[in-house]
């Protein structure tokens, strides 16, 4: 596996030049056998197949248990075992009875193993074929894994646990209330780590399970809700599986280098190419690639074969499993740019100038950064040549700079060009101005062995502790939303042109800034941000050597846990650098143990200086949840602080230098339509409740509002996302924190941001006029969100009094509920400025459908996210309608899923029919690969069906 080389002009070479000339393949000469940098996509064209257990040789059964109830009652379970355990009465086991009989509880299981010197291998593995529902297994008392989601199989690989003695086994079980048996068989015997693949490379078998899946993909998404699954991670089970697929690459590519690239798998990967392993990758989030030129059988099909094991979770949310970013094959000559290897450094050097519909300009300079590889056991001479090119470039004119480099044998060499820009324009909010960098290796012989283009933005970013953010010299609050990746139907396998329909729906809502929680994005994200105008958080999934504790890893690091391979973070900062939408970088969040002690602060240091290698132009930063101003506060740049808004002033004190953000707050709990929690029902209201360590919105924004050195802040969260259900657990799958819902329809909260957010006069007021009949007479409170000075309620016609509003707050009045009419005004200096109402509608005459994303590509991913309103004969939202609603599909389309936002619904997130939740719903539907017209048609008992029809158009040719 390929690591990324750091810039700068050092050649990064193990050996010598007469050493490579041995160890370095022989090439041959550059020539035109193919372009340079062939793109192929791997997206289409998979199969998918529940995994099998890793088959075992020398088995032998574990069946003498004992076992004890253990009195940890609701606390969460210990990573050691205690010293007491052996005390006390066990009792015997025996495996497939219920020791629970349906109670909520933990019990203590034991079992002795054989003295390893017993055991005829050197890889020993424990299968286990289920425990209700969630175990910690200990092996001589280290935790090897925590297994939940479920009675399921799960496997765990012991390595060098095993002593030569004797060894205990020791698990810790929890039951959540479920009847069944506790545990079933338990299997202990040797296996070979690269042939666990069984028959990876058997594609034309149709008898062997293999279902053909469209790349992204989120098999997880698909499954079916099961109450004693992992409730943070959704309530899905989570299983592993085997991807495969076939590819062809040309003879003339033999010679050539070969990378086969993934943008993510969600989790544990581990490849094999023609039968033959080639690597694994751990991580869910970050992106890597294999050199599989000497895997390939040239001009004839090869075979990929990938296994995806999404119990290795990362999170405390929904991550979901399978290749979810997108795959492609990369065909190089010896002689090319590395992957990530071009970047654009900008330096405004003059006075900022406004022009207009233009945006802002000024004069700048580029420091051209190309990485270049050379992978022939002898030197290349080569021009390296760079066209910077004018965001409204159309003729090709362009700024250019050319010089002649040698690069020896097997070297890595970071070069250098400048390019100066009497007026560049520059990018911003409101103006997103994008420049291309289009690079060239031109070989001795004058062909190109090499071409990348790349996009970038100019711009300057300011952090003052006293005056907070500023975006070419001009103050700018940052209203960001905190989301993670998961989104309506698809889970996270998400196409590209769902992330820009994502942030075109904050930034309806006022938002100009995007957390990226708490893990780095797809690169659409970042796209769309530099394309929309959208500043981002980009963030690290966490600090260091990640894998921590065994297959299953650890989510947060701990006091004097071993670090030094910073390789996923430098991915990140590589693969993101160009985008002028990011403007900090945050190495990690919440990282409790650690964030506040003086060993933190060494490791932070040490991210630090990893990142500085790569991009000195951004500031770094963390989310801190405690700790400031020690540990990681006193190396880093910017202070993040989450959830502890009265921490604001003394830390200003503290820190008279350091600027302050709230890289985390509100986390506010709120469903649309609901006048009353509901717990059993999994419903809570929409005036908005809060957890202990939160804040309801006019708590979180106003103390970030009113002070100016507070940059801003990242409200927790955008949108709803699946798991981590607060405050209440089954039957609620996805939370309820977000100012939108998880299908993008703002709930009350988000005009309470958009007020707080934006400047043109705006009212809202809640709830829906649209009651049940039982809350006629009872006094409704009508609460008011606006950015004008005064504002007045209008109750069926009656005039409830004006009241003067205050920034960042609220206003109430109580009104006797009566159908009809509420009107809002709003007003400024005396004048009416703004007004909003709602009507209470009649019955339901009509469905209502409108494609939130009309641009879309026939690329057989890309997704229009179809909003769905129940309307009365009038036009009026029909709020309380939950009917059911199905779908049709004709034309080179299908329909990928629906959704409601309804955070305790358990329709399946693929299927073609849907309820409305509050007169409103979603339906998904995928674009095909011929371009053309999609109808789709909405069905509902007593109402005409009605049709829309969607236009694709032909899809690009992928960009290098």
């Amino acid at each position: 596996m390929h690591l990324p080389k750091l810039p700068g002009r050092l050649i990064t070479v193990a050996l010598l030049t007469a050493l490579l000339a041995v160890l370095v393949p022989a090439m041959p000469a550059l020539g035109r056998s193919l372009p340079p940098r062939q793109v192929q996509s791997l997206d289409g064209l998979w199969q998918i197949k529940p995994a099998a257990p890793t088959p075992l040789t020398h088995t032998m059964a574990i069946a003498d248990w004992q076992w004890k109830a253990s009195n940890l009652g609701t606390h969460e379970p210990p990573t050691t075992l205690p010293a007491n355990l052996n005390s006390g009465t066990w009792h015997h086991y025996t495996i497939g009875t219920d020791i629970f009989n349906g109670k909520v509880g933990y019990a203590w299981f034991q079992a002795k193993l054989p003295h390893r010197s017993a055991l005829i291998a050197s890889h020993f593995m424990l299968q286990f074929a289920g425990v209700r529902t969630r175990a910690l297994v200990f092996l001589n008392g280290k935790l090897l894994t925590d297994h939940r989601g479920g009675y399921l199989w799960f496997e765990v690989p012991l390595q060098n646990a095993m002593r030569q003695g004797a060894n205990t086994l020791t698990l810790l079980v929890h039951n959540p209330g479920q009847k069944g048996a506790t545990m079933g068989a338990v299997t202990l015997g040797a296996y070979t780590p690269q042939n666990f693949a069984a028959n990876p490379a058997c594609m034309t078998d149709a008898a062997n399970g293999f279902k053909p899946v469209l790349v992204p993909d989120d098999f997880v998404a698909q499954g079916k809700f099961d109450p004693h699954a992992n409730g943070s991670h959704g309530y899905l089970p989570v299983y592993p599986v085997w991807y495969r697929r076939t590819f062809t690459i040309p003879a003339t590519a033999r010679g050539h280098i070969v990378q086969l690239r993934f943008g993510g798998v969600m989790s544990g990967a581990v490849v094999y190419v023609n039968g033959k392993y080639v690597g694994e990758h751990a991580d869910g989030y970050a992106p890597f690639w294999f050199d599989i030129s000497g895997d390939i059988r040239y001009g004839h099909r090869n075979t990929l074969a990938v296994y995806v094991d999404p119990r290795i979770r990362e999170g405390w949310w929904y991550e979901g499993g399978g290749i979810y970013r997108h795959v492609s094959l990369v065909t190089l000559q010896a002689l090319h740019i590395t992957r990530w290897g071009t970047y654009a450094i900008s330096d405004v050097t003059g006075p900022i100038h406004q022009r207009g519909t233009m945006g802002d300009t000024a004069s700048a300079t580029l420091t051209l950064q190309t990485t270049v590889a050379n992978h022939l056991n002898h030197a290349q001479t080569f021009t390296l040549k760079s066209s910077v090119l004018s965001p409204d470039d159309t003729a090709g004119h362009a700024l250019t700079a050319a010089q002649t480099e040698t690069l020896p044998a097997g070297a890595t060499i970071t070069f250098v060009q400048h390019v100066a820009l009497p007026e560049a324009r520059l990018w911003s909010l409101h103006h997103c101005n994008l420049y291309t960098l289009k690079t060239q290796i031109i070989a001795a012989d004058g062909h190109v062995a090499d071409a990348k283009s790349v996009h970038f933005g100019i711009r300057t970013i300011r952090y003052d502790a006293d005056r907070g953010f500023f975006l070419n010299g001009k103050s700018v609050k940052l209203d960001g939303t905190c989301n993670h990746q998961d989104f309506p139907a698809v889970g996270v396998g998400t196409p590209d042109n769902l992330w820009w329909w994502r942030v075109a729906r904050l930034k309806g809502i006022g938002s100009n800034a995007y957390r990226c929680s708490h893990n780095p994005m797809g690169t659409a994200l970042y796209s769309a941000c530099d394309h929309l105008g959208m500043l981002v958080m980009d963030e690290n999934r966490a600090l260091g050597d990640v894998r921590l504790g065994g297959k299953y890893g650890r989510a947060k690091s701990y006091p004097g846990v071993p670090y030094g391979d910073f390789h996923n973070l430098q991915t990140m900062i590589l693969r993101d650098r160009n985008y002028p939408c990011i403007i900090m970088w945050s190495l990690c969040n919440e990282e409790i143990k650690i964030q506040g002690t003086p060993f933190g602060a060494k490791v932070f240091k040490q991210a630090m200086k990893a990142v500085r290698k790569l991009d000195s132009t951004r500031p770094i930063t963390c989310a801190m949840s405690g700790g400031y101003p020690h540990g990681f506060t006193t190396v880093e740049d910017l202070l993040g602080i989450n959830y502890a808004p009265q921490q604001y002033t003394p830390m200003h004190k503290a820190l008279p230098h350091m600027p302050i953000f709230s890289s985390e707050t509100g986390s506010s709990e709120s469903d649309r339509g609901i006048m009353q929690s509901n717990k059993a029902k999994g419903l809570v209201t929409q005036y908005t409740v809060h957890s202990g360590w939160s804040q309801v919105p006019w708590d979180a924004w106003g103390p970030i509002g009113r002070r100016p050195y507070i940059a801003g802040g990242f409200i927790w969260t955008g949108f709803d996302y699946r798991g981590e259900p607060t405050p209440y657990q089954w039957p609620d799958i996805n939370s309820h924190f977000g100012l939108l819902d998880i299908c993008g329809f703002p709930k009350p909260d988000a005009y309470y941001y958009k007020a707080a957010w934006t400047t043109k006069p705006m009212v809202y007021v809640q709830p829906q006029w649209d009651l049940p009949g039982t809350k006629i007479g009872s006094p409704i409170t009508v609460r008011c969100f606006s950015n004008c000075q005064e504002v007045e309620l209008i109750a069926n016609g009656k005039n409830m009094g004006r009241k003067t509003f205050k920034p960042f707050g609220y206003v109430d009045w109580k009104v006797p509920y009566q159908p009809g009419k509420l009107l809002v005004r709003g007003y400024n200096d005396g004048r009416l400025v703004a007004s909003y109402s709602d009507i209470t509608p009649g019955p339901a005459a009509a469905i209502k459908l409108t494609n939130q994303w009309p641009t879309l590509t026939a690329d057989g991913q890309s997704i229009a996210p179809v909003a769905v309103r129940i309307l009365d004969s009038k036009g009026n939202v029909v709020n309380h309608s939950m009917r059911k609603i199905t779908f049709s599909i004709s034309g080179p389309g299908t329909i990928a899923g629906t959704s409601n936002g309804n955070p305790a619904s358990h329709i399946a997130n693929d299927v073609s029919y849907s309820r409305a939740f509050f007169g409103r719903c979603m339906v998904l539907v995928r674009t095909g690969h011929q371009a053309g017209v999609i109808s789709v048609t909405a069905h509902s008992a007593g109402l005409p069906a009605t049709t829309i029809r969607i236009r694709t158009e032909p899809a690009p040719a992928m960009a290098n």
